[in-house]
């Protein structure tokens, strides 16, 4: 689960983490009061939305007057803010955060993540902040410092000096740049996030370290122990699909493509999108059904795939286990049912190729093959069945 940059801020205070001073915004009237309330000669505006590289696509503003507030806040509110993270169809601001100014002399790069591969914590830093830090790590890798954490330990105080150190904070910013890595890493853990990252943590002309942008992930297995957090969820800015599917208790991610596919399994979903990807095609979603499903589940799952019209095809593909396969031919069929009667059509509109292997795999051939369902054809193999989809799919776009 994301959160917003004023929602961050509003996190790290709870930990004595310094930050600038700012409130949220959803008109442009209240933009301008909450300016009012700042003691500072220089105003951020700057746009509320889940993703990053907002300054560099014009949603970060600096204004001088309350008038250049005003008209920063008209121009930004409701705006779609096109950035590499949004993709080409943008997002819409519908919040501002309004801050005061900081006196930059410096900028660094701090974050807080899970590494997988060491079973630990690792906290990354740079010298070079207020960029991507993939830029940074392509062009200066040896700007990267790590720094891994046990988690039975926790974040020990040499660590965050040493890191300081190797972050080239000048001597009279290394303790408070030390003390912050310290109480990042508390609400890190505190909160189960799941990314802490400051991009940028400056140090002003007057030595103070302030975490000046911040962004943090939590993980979602652990929201069931915050619901301060919870509470923070801004559902515009989530794909409603996936929204959808979560409250069905399916598991999809949204990938852009037109080739929709539902499996069971997270690595054989994964290995699906690959093969689409292989035979040339372009995947419309990651769509794990799990391990134990009814007809009811199915249907809905085809729903949410065929919803808005970005899915020309669909590849099912099951190797049931628990998941057993003439429960997922039950579905396509209540799925045809279901779509039928809501849009008027004698069917599933687009073509279906289906894969089915394991548990109950005959029985569910064969209530296919005595109910046969439009558009639905069987594939042998998880090869074939990708390649036709795939195929299918092309030879609709060429005819349409």
């Amino acid at each position: 689960m994301n959160i917003h940059e004023y929602q961050s801020k509003q996190v790290l205070r709870e930990f004595g983490i310094n930050v600038p001073n700012g409130k949220p915004a959803f008109s442009v009237e209240e933009a301008v009061e909450a300016a009012k309330t700042l003691d500072t000669k220089v105003y951020v505006v700057k746009a509320q939305i889940h993703a990053g590289g907002r300054g560099k696509a014009g949603g970060v503003k600096i204004a001088k007057t309350l008038d250049e507030v005003k008209g920063y806040a008209e121009e930004l509110l409701g705006k779609i803010l096109v950035t590499k993270q949004t993709g080409p169809e943008g997002k819409e601001v519908r919040r501002l955060l309004i801050e005061e100014g900081s006196n930059i002399a410096k900028e660094y790069y701090l974050s807080f993540v899970n590494d997988r591969n060491t079973a630990k914590i690792v906290m990354i830093g740079s010298e070079e902040g207020g960029t991507s830090i993939e830029e940074v790590a392509a062009e200066h890798p040896d700007k990267i410092i790590k720094e891994y954490i046990d988690p039975a330990f926790g974040l020990q105080a040499f660590q965050a000096t040493r890191m300081a150190y190797k972050m080239n904070f000048k001597p009279e910013a290394i303790r408070k740049a030390s003390a912050i890595m310290m109480k990042l890493y508390n609400a890190f853990i505190g909160k189960d996030c799941s990314q802490v990252e400051i991009n940028p943590l400056v140090v002003t002309a007057e030595d103070d370290v302030i975490c000046l942008d911040a962004k943090l992930n939590f993980d979602d297995s652990a929201l069931f122990r915050h619901p301060d957090i919870v509470a923070l969820r801004d559902e515009t800015e989530e794909d409603p699909k996936e929204r959808w599917a979560a409250e069905e208790g399916l598991n999809y991610v949204n990938l852009g493509g037109d080739v929709a596919c539902m499996v069971n399994g997270a690595g054989l979903a994964m290995a699906t999108v690959d093969i689409l990807k292989y035979y040339g095609g372009n995947p419309a979603n990651f769509l794990d059904v799990g391990g134990s499903s009814t007809p009811e589940k199915i249907a809905t799952a085809f729903e949410i795939m065929l919803d808005g019209g970005q899915a020309k095809g669909i590849f099912v593909n099951i190797f049931g286990g628990i998941n057993r396969c003439d429960v997922i031919a039950e579905g396509i069929q209540k799925a045809a049912q279901i779509i039928a009667e809501k849009q008027g059509t004698d069917g599933i509109p687009v073509p279906v190729v289906v894969r089915l292997e394991g548990t109950n795999v005959e029985i569910g051939r064969k209530i296919l093959e005595e109910k046969p369902v439009k558009n639905v054809i069987m594939a042998p193999t998880m090869e074939g069945g990708a390649e036709q989809i795939v195929n299918l799919v092309k030879e609709a776009e060429k005819n349409s």
